[in-house]
Parts: structure tokens; C-alpha cells; sequence
């Protein structure tokens, strides 16, 4: 996708994992907009599921599909006579059928405006649309993504799909905004070789051969992002496990490049069941048990694919060997699966409707790794690793980004957002009220998407706690607050400097675990002669201090 700023820290490596835009533009385009925005060619008709059909030609490195929409009136006497459809260049649509007729329709570079027949406004319908072409290439996945066209070490053909950001308009035809998963899940059936397995997302629904050809076609049964529905296409193994989980029993399916089969047997077998039953713990059930749990090797890191979850961290504990927090807990579990089975939760069954609100999914998951941290090494590591994980925070734009026109914010969205999180449960200090809120958020927006504020609201009003001050200065300021103080002989002065009006978020002492409770306003205490001399705040808050 965009460029990123190579910079070898946690917080930037932690983007590796993931592949959104996450270079703000200098400017936005009309394309923006239509890409980024609800206008009036989305706005009338709602998702409900979509049917996908693929056959992609490694040789050519084309595709032709078809895809099924079906959809649901929101207005039922729209202004607008055009429907938009999002299929990015340079791939082709050849036709449009609805209802036994042929649309007309025609295209705004990626955005496809299909003229609506007149006097049609039912409670629902479904179009079909048939495309081909040669798509987008992945240049350097996830991050740079597309189409992947790859050989295993074999030379045998490996293909797939990465999207985020990019959207899922780079392959097939769709409602390409995040806001619009489809209500009933979708297919997902993909023409290969014979000497190919094909796998998608949830579960093997058929499998037919015909000329050499068999078309594997998958199901989900819940709602899902639109970048998380993928292909992957290689010489691929299976093996199965069960996870006895909060509401019963739990398919795990792995499917790998079948000289790997041993390593994966092992690495999956020590990593994934820990991980489920810690979020679990902590988030509550696994969001899509109709759908199972699968990861499928892939050639590039990994990515969040709901019910089958890319996996390209070469069983390696840690972010490929290495430990992005610095503190050597990160190589106790394997990165990847951790955090993008973190996703299931924050991301895929919680999703954002804009994409400048990403933290919602980055930064929570990323908090995913502390609280595993925690399930298998304790509290003190999971501070360790979460102090470790601000290495690389910038704090040079807002966590935030601009909406509307398919922009993130800062990549700060990742570590920032885990300190947030972190920060947070230290004020609201006790262990159980936090996880009933982490539980709750999951419960209250099961299945949905949601707005940042949406977020904020619940964790305030669940806490019992205005946060609203917190957030805005850590999601909507670029830079962290300063608590400014001077100490003379007994007398310590305090006050938050580089703020938001009315910031007032209490702090914890280091040592003597003592609160302060300070405002934009300077105000005075007694401290004892221990504190003159070893005055800290406690590092789990993430702020900046400056001594006057």
C-alpha cells in the first residue's frame, strides 16, 4: 500500500502486522471521498451478504469472478438513480444483471455508478457482477498489498490476497467501506488446479472438480469486513484440533504448506490454545464460533482475516524472532498469532466505520499482547512489555485521523494506543471492573460497527469515570501531556501543562503509591523528605514529566 517510515522500532514494527495507509496525505481527492465517505450512491442500500466466485490464472496473473450482492433498501424512494459499486483499476466489469436485465452503468476511475431502473425500490434484491483483469499486485504484502503471486520453497504456485486499507475492491466488486459488512455472511468459492487446495474464510461448504479444475467454496455465517474475505491458494495441508471455550466447543482448523507440517504441528499446538482461552478470559467468548477458528500459512507476515487468520511468522516465537517490546517477554509467545487473533475481538467482530478511527481495532489489540503477557508470565511483565512498547511512539499527529475520505491517523494508533489502554485501567484501579468493561465492549457491540466515541462513551460510563478529557488529549492531540512541578524544601507544586482545557486525569506516585489529583491549575501539597528526594510517577501512566 503506502509507504511507510522504515524505522526499526516497536511501534512502527508493530505496523507490520497490518496494512494500513499510514502516511497522511497532503491533500484529498474527489476519489478520496467516493472511496472514503457514505454519498449518496451508498447511502440508500444496505449489504446483506455477498456470493464470490474466482478463478485467478498464475501464468497471466489475471482473475475473472463474479459476484452476487445481495442488499436491502435503507430508503425506499431514493433521490439518487445510481447505485456505487467499487472495483479498482485495472480490473474490468463486463456486465451487471439484476433481476434477468442487463444494467447500465459507468465508471469515476474506481468508484462504478450502475444507473438504477426506475420504480424499483423492493425491501431487497440482488445483484450479480461479472469482472475480470489483471489486479493490483501486492509489491512488498501486507503492507504494500494486492494480489500475491508466489512460489512456496518448492516452486509450487502460492497465492493470496492482502487488502486492509488498500480494500477489498482491489479484487472483487463491492460496497468497499467499512462500515457495510454484509448482515448474513458471505461465500467465498475459488476455482484452482486440481494439484491446488483452495481455502477461504469459515467453513468448507463444497467441493466440486471438473477439467482438472475444482472449485472450493467456504462460508461465513457472521458479518465480516470486506478486506478480511481472502483467498489463499498453495500446496496446503490440514490438521485439526478443539478448544473446549466459554460456549462449548471450539473447531480449530490449521491449513499449511505441507513441509511444514511438523514445525506448525508444534508452534500452533504450544500458541493457540493459551492465547484462546487468555482472551477468552479477558474479552469473552470467541466471537464467531459458528465459523471456527482457522490460521492458514502464508508467504507474507500475517494479517487479521476473520475465521482464518494469516500466519507467515515462520514459527518463530516472537515478531520473527525478535522481541518488539525489548524486555525479552515478547519471545515467550508468537507474535502473529497473538495479535491477529487479537483482531477477532477488536477489529472484525468490533469494527470501525471509518478507518480514522483504527485505534478502536490497532490500539486495543495491541493491548491484547499485554493482557497474554500477563495470562502466562504475570502483572509485572505485562507492565514490563507495555513500557517497553513506547520505544517508538512519535507523538507528532493525532491518533485520529480525517473522516471521510479513507484516511488513518497517526501510526501511533498501535503502541499509543496500547499505553492508552493501559493508562486507563490504572485509573480506573481495579482489575475486575476493567475486565468487565473489556467484556462488556464486546458484548454491547457484538457483531457491530462502531464510532470512536462509541468506545469512549462506554468505558466512561461503565467506569464510572469521565474519560472524555483522557481521550481527547491521547486520540485527538498529538503530543502527551506534561505534568509540570516544582518542589520547594516540603512543599511540592503541580499542575498538567500542553493540555486540552479541563484535562484533570489523577496519577499514581511510584513509590509510595500515593495519588495526585492534579488540574490545568497549579495547586500545592506536603510531601515527606523520601518524596523531595525520589519523586516519580508510576510508569504505567504514559506521560511526560518537567521539573521547573
Amino acid at each position: 500500500m503506502k509507504k511507510i517510515f522504515l524505522i526499526l522500532n516497536c511501534s512502527l514494527l508493530i505496523i507490520h502486522s497490518s496494512a494500513q495507509p499510514l502516511v497522511p496525505k497532503k491533500g484529498f481527492t474527489h476519489q478520496d471521498t467516493l472511496r472514503g465517505s457514505i454519498g449518496p450512491g451508498r447511502a440508500w442500500w444496505n449489504v446483506t451478504r455477498y456470493d464470490i466466485w474466482v478463478k485467478p490464472d498464475y501464468n497471466t496473473k489475471s482473475i475473472v469472478g463474479i459476484n452476487t450482492i445481495s442488499f436491502k433498501w435503507l430508503d425506499p424512494s431514493p433521490s439518487f438513480g445510481y447505485m456505487q459499486i467499487d472495483l479498482q483499476q485495472p480490473l474490468k466489469i463486463d456486465s451487471i444483471i439484476y433481476e434477468g436485465r442487463s444494467l447500465s452503468f459507468e465508471r469515476d476511475t474506481n468508484a462504478w455508478f450502475v444507473k438504477w431502473p426506475g420504480g424499483d425500490h423492493l425491501k431487497e434484491g440482488k445483484i450479480t457482477i461479472y469482472y475480470h483483469g489483471i489486479p493490483r499486485e501486492a509489491i512488498n504484502p501486507p503492507w504494500d498489498g494486492g494480489w500475491v503471486w508466489t512460489k512456496d520453497d518448492k516452486g509450487r504456485p502460492w497465492m493470496t490476497v492482502a487488502c486492509q486499507g488498500l480494500g477489498a475492491s482491489v479484487w472483487y466488486p463491492c460496497k468497499d467501506h467499512q462500515s457495510d459488512e454484509p448482515d448474513n455472511g458471505a461465500t467465498l468459492s475459488i476455482a484452482a488446479p486440481d494439484s491446488l487446495i483452495a481455502i477461504g474464510n469459515g467453513k468448507l461448504k463444497d467441493k466440486k472438480k471438473n477439467n482438472h479444475i475444482t472449485t472450493w467454496t467456504w462460508e461465513v455465517k457472521n458479518p465480516i469486513n470486506n478486506y478480511d474475505i481472502i483467498p489463499y491458494i498453495g500446496k496446503y495441508v490440514n490438521f485439526t484440533d478443539t478448544l473446549n471455550g466459554e460456549k462449548g466447543k471450539l473447531d480449530l482448523s490449521y491449513w499449511v504448506i505441507d513441509y511444514n507440517l511438523e514445525k506448525a504441528k508444534k508452534q500452533f499446538g504450544e500458541g493457540v490454545k493459551p492465547m484462546l482461552h487468555c482472551f477468552e478470559y479477558w474479552f469473552g467468548p470467541y466471537p464467531f464460533y459458528e465459523d471456527g477458528y482457522k490460521l492458514v500459512e502464508t508467504s507474507h507476515l500475517g494479517m487479521e482475516h476473520q475465521s482464518a487468520v494469516a500466519y507467515g511468522n515462520k514459527y518463530l516465537n516472537g515478531y520473527l524472532g525478535s522481541d518488539l517490546s525489548r524486555t525479552g517477554w515478547g519471545l515467550k509467545w508468537d507474535y502473529i498469532i497473538v495479535h491477529e487473533s487479537g483482531h477477532e475481538w477488536f477489529g472484525n467482530s468490533i469494527t470501525t466505520n471509518d478507518i480514522a478511527d483504527s485505534w478502536v481495532q490497532e490500539g486495543i489489540t495491541c493491548y491484547s499482547e499485554t493482557l497474554f503477557t500477563e495470562c502466562q508470565s504475570g502483572k509485572d511483565a505485562a507492565n514490563q512489555y507495555t513500557q517497553g512498547s513506547r520505544r517508538g511512539i512519535r507523538n507528532t499527529s493525532p491518533v485520529i485521523g480525517v473522516y471521510g475520505v479513507n484516511e488513518d491517523g497517526s501510526s501511533d494508533m498501535y503502541s499509543k494506543g496500547n499505553s492508552l489502554m493501559h493508562t486507563i485501567r490504572q485509573i480506573i484501579n481495579d482489575d475486575e471492573k476493567f475486565r468487565e468493561i473489556l467484556r462488556g465492549l464486546t458484548s454491547a457491540f457484538y457483531h457491530k460497527t462502531v464510532d470512536s466515541k462509541d468506545i469512549e462513551n462506554y468505558i466512561s460510563k461503565s467506569s464510572g469515570i469521565n474519560f472524555s478529557k483522557v481521550f481527547d488529549q491521547y486520540l485527538r492531540r498529538a503530543n502527551l501531556p506534561v505534568l509540570e512541578y516544582k518542589m520547594q524544601g516540603d512543599n511540592l507544586s503541580y499542575h498538567w501543562a500542553d493540555c486540552v482545557d479541563g484535562f484533570n486525569m489523577p496519577i499514581r506516585l511510584s513509590a509510595s503509591k500515593e495519588w495526585l489529583k492534579p488540574t490545568t491549575e497549579w495547586q500545592s501539597t506536603t510531601v515527606t523528605e523520601e518524596l523531595q528526594k525520589n519523586f516519580e510517577i508510576d510508569k504505567n501512566f504514559y506521560i511526560n514529566t518537567r521539573k521547573i
